[in-house]
């Protein structure tokens, strides 16, 4: 609806309006929402159906006009699931971590927090790549270790706080997963695993990087020939990868998309490594993938009666395998 674009008006306004009440749309979401609005501009009907994709593009580029000014941007990214774009609202100056604590208590972003790290480096490691949390082992989580504390008391006096401080009751725990789900940050899958959502690997990628990736200052020479980055992009798209496949040579690090991996190799024309040249299995995961297609997990499953991860047996399986993979990593260390 060409008639639409041009100067910065309320139709505008509201476009953003509503935006912002999402945190994340899709061009699909989007479409009763301008269809609305240019129905109340027209004077007339629009039907979703009649709003374009350019239309839907030209209030992104309004709206990301509109808000430059005030440290805030409009960004994209796909869907690891299905190549669907998904826009996201980032505040461009703050730390996403920091701006939960406008919503969140302080213990819980303090759990969030751990949730990370448990994500990213206790159950992301050279051995499996999963870069996500079962619900019990989320649970597990609600208290926070003396270090934490230690943490949250400040170095300032060198005092640690009660137990208590920066820690959940397990049904604090339980809520907090459900509303980071609710609010767009968290994935819950259907074998159980909670995984970053797309909004929240739009608006962390920064932080993600920062925080578990070596940066080239901080390390020295020997570091870094044994440098392993923990979060990985993908050799197709640049983006992150929390679901997709990796090299089968647990050195390389080359990751793929599970929705880039045709396209990347029809263009490489060879179902190789581009890196390393290893032959590629397509079957070395990253995600939750990394856990539901070992023998051990597969063998839980059929113990508690197949069909879906369900409850704390299915739960418990998994933690079995991760106690596994745990001794034969230090194994490997040694």
């Amino acid at each position: 609806m060409d008639n639409h674009a041009g100067q910065y008006n309320d139709s505008n306004r509201a476009f953003l309006q509503a935006f912002l009440a999402r945190g994340t749309m899709t061009y699909e979401e989007a479409k009763p929402v301008l269809a609305e609005i240019f129905s109340v501009d027209d004077g007339r009907q629009t039907r979703p159906q009649d709003v374009s994709e350019a239309d839907f593009n030209s209030y992104v580029t309004a709206a990301n006009d509109a808000i430059s000014a005030f440290d805030f941007s409009i960004r994209s990214s796909l869907s690891q699931h299905d190549r669907t774009r998904i826009f996201a609202l980032v505040n461009t100056t703050s730390d996403p971590i920091t701006q939960l604590a406008t919503t969140h208590t302080a213990d819980e972003v303090a759990y969030l927090k751990r949730l990370l790290d448990a994500m990213f480096e206790t159950y992301n490691t050279p051995r499996q790549e999963i870069m996500a949390v079962t619900s019990m082992q989320a649970v597990r989580l609600h208290k926070a270790d003396g270090s934490q504390r230690q943490d949250a008391a400040g170095a300032a006096n060198g005092e640690t706080q009660s137990t208590g401080s920066q820690s959940l009751s397990m049904v604090g725990a339980e809520k907090v997963l459900k509303d980071l789900v609710r609010e767009g940050w968290f994935e819950k899958s259907r074998a159980g695993f909670f995984t970053l959502s797309p909004r929240a690997l739009i608006e962390l990628k920064h932080y993600l990087l920062t925080t578990y990736n070596v940066s080239d200052e901080d390390e020295d020479q020997e570091e870094a020939d044994e440098r392993q980055d923990r979060i990985k992009l993908c050799a197709a798209c640049k983006e992150i990868v929390t679901i997709g496949q990796r090299c089968s040579r647990k050195e390389c690090s080359v990751r793929v998309h599970s929705i880039c991996i045709d396209s990347f190799f029809r263009v490489q024309r060879s179902k190789n490594c581009p890196t390393c040249k290893t032959p590629w299995s397509g079957k070395d995961f990253v995600g939750e993938k990394a856990m539901t297609t070992t023998d051990a997990y597969l063998k839980g499953r059929r113990r508690s009666g197949g069909g879906r991860t369900r409850g704390r047996r299915s739960g418990a399986t998994v933690e079995d395998q991760d106690d596994d993979d745990d001794d034969d990593d230090d194994e490997e260390e040694e």
